[in-house]
C-alpha cells in the first residue's frame, strides 16, 4: 500500500512531466496517444468498410470470424518484435503502428458487422419498400440503429491499442512504457508503479468516454437488452413482454 501511495505521489510530481535527460511523462503520454491514434485510424480504414459490407449483405461472415479469431490469437509482443526486426518502415513511426493496427482490426470488425446485423430485417425491408437506395438504407437505417454496437467495437479497439502501445518502448519508441521499463532497470519500482497508474488512468478515461457515447447513441424506443416490462392488458390482466415489444 505504501508503494502504491509513493507511485501516486511520483505521478503527481510536476518535475517528472518535464523533459530533462530523457522524455518526461508529458512527452511519453503524447507519444503513446500518437501511436495509438494512428493505429486506430488504420484499423478503422480496414475494418469499417469490411464490417459494413458483411453486415449489410450477410456475405463473408464466417471468413471474417475466422480471420478475427486468428488475429486475436497472435502474440502482441511477438508480432511487434517481428515487424520491428524484419521490416524497416518509413516513416519510422509506422513501424509500431502497423502491428497495433492489425491487433485492433478484429474487435472493430466484429462491432461493425454485429451492429448492422442487429437491425431488424423488417425495418430494412420497410425502408426499401419506401424507395430508399441501398446506400440510404446503410446510412439512414442500419448505421444509426447499429451505432451503439459499432461504438462498442471501437471502444474495445481503442482500449486494446492504447494499453498495448506501452510495449513499443521495448524498441525505443516514446510511450509511457519508458517509465514502466526504467523502474526495474534502476530498481526504482515507485517509477514503474507511477507509469503503470498513468496507463491505467488513460484507459479508464477513454473507456468512460466511449461508454457515455454508447449510452447517448442509443436510438429512442430501441430495447437495451432482454429485460421485460409489465403492462396491463385490456381485460385488466397483467402481461409481461420483452422490452421494446409492442403489446396488442
Amino acid at each position: 500500500m505504501n508503494l502504491l501511495l509513493q507511485g501516486i505521489a511520483w505521478l503527481l510530481d510536476g518535475r517528472n512531466w518535464a523533459d530533462t535527460e530523457s522524455p518526461g511523462l508529458g512527452s511519453q503520454l503524447l507519444g503513446q496517444l500518437g501511436i495509438a491514434s494512428a493505429s486506430v485510424l488504420i484499423a478503422a480504414v480496414v475494418a469499417v468498410p469490411l464490417g459494413v459490407l458483411i453486415g449489410h449483405t450477410g456475405r463473408g461472415r464466417l471468413v471474417a470470424i475466422l480471420a478475427s479469431n486468428t488475429a486475436r490469437a497472435l502474440p502482441t509482443l511477438g508480432l511487434l518484435s517481428a515487424v520491428v526486426v524484419v521490416l524497416t518502415l518509413q516513416p519510422d513511426w509506422l513501424t509500431p503502428v502497423l502491428p497495433l493496427a492489425i491487433l485492433g482490426i478484429p474487435p472493430l470488425l466484429a462491432g461493425v458487422y454485429s451492429g448492422f446485423e442487429s437491425v431488424d430485417r423488417q425495418t430494412i425491408d420497410a425502408a426499401r419498400a419506401m424507395g430508399m437506395t441501398e446506400w440510404q438504407v446503410i446510412t439512414r437505417v442500419e448505421a444509426p440503429l447499429g451505432l451503439p454496437l459499432i461504438l462498442g467495437g471501437l471502444r474495445a479497439t481503442v482500449l486494446q491499442i492504447v494499453a498495448t502501445a506501452t510495449l513499443a518502448s521495448f524498441f525505443g519508441y516514446t510511450t509511457v512504457g519508458l517509465a514502466v521499463l526504467a523502474g526495474p532497470a534502476s530498481n526504482d519500482y515507485v517509477q514503474m508503479i507511477g507509469g503503470s497508474l498513468l496507463v491505467t488512468a488513460l484507459a479508464l478515461v477513454l473507456d468512460g468516454g466511449f461508454a457515455l457515447l454508447q449510452r447517448l447513441s442509443e436510438p429512442r424506443g430501441v430495447s437495451r437488452g432482454p429485460r421485460s416490462r409489465t403492462t396491463t392488458a385490456r381485460g385488466g390482466g397483467v402481461t409481461t413482454t420483452p422490452a421494446g415489444t409492442p403489446v396488442n
